[in-house]
């Protein structure tokens, strides 16, 4: 992948000159060069930071370009008349073209010592952010492979963690201490699943063991943080990797524990949670390509679908997700079209007549589709009568 590796002088970054990496600008998304040249030319270091810097090193395209810079946020806002200032703690600084943001955020450095850190883990993430330096902002990254940049200037890439020698080798590892830093924001180990799953990195004996040390802090995390982090784990079309994961190291217990416990009696890694998932998974990358978002109440449906489906009763799906939402407080849209999902097998388990053919002008009635096809497939169903729904749903439709 890269030209050679190099070793890093202490206190000094290994630079990668342009022939040694394969980032072009032509796969940077041209507002975030504009950004990249404005600062610049004003006489401010700005460089392409994390993700989107391991993405175009792994050949892929980012989903956003966020940049670093040494701009204070109101230079920023100075600097273009399209930004603006968003966040409390630490200001950000929006720069918008149209409906698309690039991220410019001031280099940081975490103001809260080790023993502070460690003393009030238990009261939840104490990210206190103070402005640094590139080499402050690369060390209080979550992970090597996210803490590279790339220089507009020479188009080289600047890496102070290793994070070039991981990409190479495919792992994911914490940046410092995975014991401390973990305990400083519990949900970096939930993206450390993201991104194994994700990019199919193997995560580092180290970190690894720190996150199963350290699962149960999670429960000190925002709640609406974990709840978002839980629904990302679906949209790169890996959640039965990333859920099976959070199950083996006990995050699935802590957040989720009736379905660990579902899977723990239904055969574990052999559960058929698993099955589901994976079906799911095709699925999300099929309407990723058509250019579709999977709605959240479906993921929510199939990722209970084993527990709901091991109660048979009356009721079960109102039950089983009432789980999601004691512990993530997912939205209410969410919880409401999952239960209707669940339940709809009954009505779409028979072929279309007069009195239920009326199901299909349900606005839910395609995502229900979906949802037992999914169901189907996992279980190695026939779909010949969700196929006769289907075809009326399309007759129905040409008539309108």
């Amino acid at each position: 992948m890269f030209s050679f590796l190099k070793k890093r002088a202490k206190n000094r970054p290994v630079v990668y000159t342009r022939p040694e990496h394969c980032i072009s600008r032509k796969n940077i998304d041209p507002d975030a060069l504009k950004v990249l040249y404005r600062l610049s030319s004003l006489g401010y270091t700005a460089y392409l930071v994390g993700g989107g810097v391991r993405d175009l090193l792994m050949g892929r395209k980012p989903k956003d370009f966020d940049v670093g810079t040494s701009a204070k946020p109101n230079e920023v806002k100075r600097a273009f008349r399209n930004c603006f200032l968003i966040g409390r703690r630490f200001r950000l600084a929006h720069v918008r073209f149209g409906e698309k943001v690039i991220e410019t955020a001031t280099f940081r450095q975490n103001s809260q010592t080790v023993g502070e850190i460690i003393e009030h883990a238990a009261e939840g993430p104490l990210e206190d952010n103070t402005f640094g330096t590139p080499e402050t902002d690369a060390y209080r990254r979550d992970f090597t492979v996210n803490g590279l940049f790339y220089d507009i200037k020479d188009f080289s890439v600047i890496d102070w963690v290793g994070g070039m020698k991981d990409i190479e080798r495919k792992i994911i590892r914490a940046i410092g201490d995975p014991d401390i830093r973990f305990q400083e924001d519990p949900v970096r180990m939930m993206r450390a699943i993201k991104f194994s799953a994700r990019l199919g990195f193997k995560i580092e004996k180290r970190t690894l063991a720190a996150m199963k040390k350290h699962h149960r802090c999670i429960l000190t995390a925002s709640v609406p943080r974990v709840c978002e982090e839980v629904f990302r784990l679906f949209t790169y079309g890996q959640s039965a990797e990333a859920f099976r994961m959070m199950w083996e190291c006990g995050m699935l217990g802590d957040l989720l524990p009736g379905l660990s416990d579902y899977i723990d009696r239904s055969g574990g890694k052999r559960s058929p949670e698993w099955k589901y998932l994976a079906v799911l998974d095709g699925y999300e990358k099929m309407m990723s390509e058509k250019g579709f978002e999977v709605p959240n109440g479906l993921r929510a449906a199939v990722l209970m679908t084993g527990p709901f489906r091991e109660s048979g009763k009356d009721g079960a799906g109102r039950r089983v997700m009432q789980e999601m939402v004691d512990s993530l407080k997912i939205p209410k849209a969410a919880y409401f079209e999952a239960v209707l999902l669940m339940e709809s097998g009954k009505r779409l388990s028979s072929p279309p007549t007069k009195g239920k053919s009326r199901f299909m002008y349900n606005k839910d009635f395609l995502d229900a589709l979906d949802y037992n096809r999914i169901v189907c497939r996992a279980e190695k169903r026939s779909e010949d009568v969700l196929n006769e729904w289907s075809e009326l749903y399309e007759e129905k439709g040409n008539k309108q």
